[in-house]
């Protein structure tokens, strides 16, 4: 499996204008073929810096995600939104199960 975290901070103005960008972006990926799980998520205490999650089956599933229509969209958006580049973590995961 392979995990993708991450966080980016968008500009004050531009903060609702994200939150319709990564909804449209999650739906659509959350429909791909080897797509486990794909969300954004706000900081509590910080407005404007977002958390991005994402688990794929594997590499080809992550590869055909980059080369979507949606992706293109997205990806376009993104230079009027963010006040800094993204900070993003792949991970490959052997095994995972419950905490505790």
């Amino acid at each position: 499996m392979i995990v993708i975290a991450g966080s980016v901070r968008v500009r004050p103005e531009a903060r609702e204008r994200a939150i319709q960008v990564a909804l449209e972006m999650a739906a659509a990926t959350q429909k791909e073929a080897g797509c486990r799980a794909y969300r954004f998520s706000a900081d509590l205490t910080e407005p404007t810096l977002f958390y991005l999650h994402e688990e794929w089956d594997d590499a080809g599933a992550l590869t055909r995600h980059f080369a979507t229509p949606h992706m293109a969209t997205f990806q376009a958006a993104l230079p009027g939104l963010l006040a800094g580049p993204p900070t993003i973590t792949r991970f490959e995961v052997t095994s995972a199960g419950p905490l505790g």
